[in-house]
C-alpha cells in the first residue's frame, strides 16, 4: 500500500528558504542603489540649482567671497521658508582668473600688425582701437558638503 505524502521534507523547505532568501538579499542591494543614486541626484539638483542662482547675479563670483545662497536671490521672489533655508546655507565663492584676452593688441596701428592688412584697406579701420578686455575666469561654489564650478566670460 502507497501512503501519500502530507508535509514537505526538511531539504524542500531549506532550498526553498534558500532561495526566497536570495531574492529578497538581491530586493535589497536594488533598493540600496537606488536610495544611493536617488541621494546623490538630488544632491546634483542642489548643486545645480546653486549654480543657476550664481549665474543669474552679476555682483557675486569674480572675486574670492563668503556669502550665503540667499546674498544670490536676494531680488529674487521667493517663498520665505526658501528665504530661511538659503540664508542658514553658508557658501564660499572661490575665482580663478584663466587668461585675460586684451583686445587693443589687435588693434591695427602696432606696427607688428601693420603687414596683416593690405594696402587698399581705409585708414579709419587700420586706426581703430578696442579697448575690451574679455576675462575668463573658474568660479568655484563650495558648500560644507559639495562643490560645483562653472567657467564665466567678463567683458571690461
Amino acid at each position: 500500500m502507497h501512503k501519500g505524502r502530507s508535509a514537505f521534507t526538511l531539504i524542500e523547505v531549506m532550498v526553498s528558504v534558500v532561495i526566497i532568501s536570495t531574492v529578497i538579499m538581491a530586493l535589497i542591494k536594488l533598493f540600496a542603489n537606488n536610495t544611493h543614486i536617488f541621494a546623490s541626484l538630488q544632491k546634483k539638483n542642489e548643486i545645480s540649482q546653486s549654480l543657476s542662482f550664481m549665474m543669474s547675479n552679476y555682483n557675486y563670483g569674480f572675486e574670492d567671497d563668503k556669502i550665503t545662497l540667499y546674498d544670490l536671490v536676494e531680488d529674487f521672489d521667493l517663498e520665505s521658508d526658501l528665504k530661511r533655508e538659503l540664508k542658514d546655507t553658508k557658501i564660499k565663492l572661490i575665482y580663478q582668473e584663466l587668461d585675460k584676452i586684451d583686445m587693443s593688441e589687435f588693434d591695427g596701428t602696432d606696427e607688428e600688425n601693420e603687414d596683416l592688412y593690405e594696402e587698399d584697406v581705409e585708414e579709419e579701420v587700420k586706426n581703430a582701437s578696442s579697448n575690451l578686455v574679455f576675462e575668463i575666469g573658474k568660479t568655484v561654489l563650495k558648500t560644507d558638503d559639495s562643490s560645483a564650478a562653472i567657467l564665466r566670460i567678463r567683458l571690461q
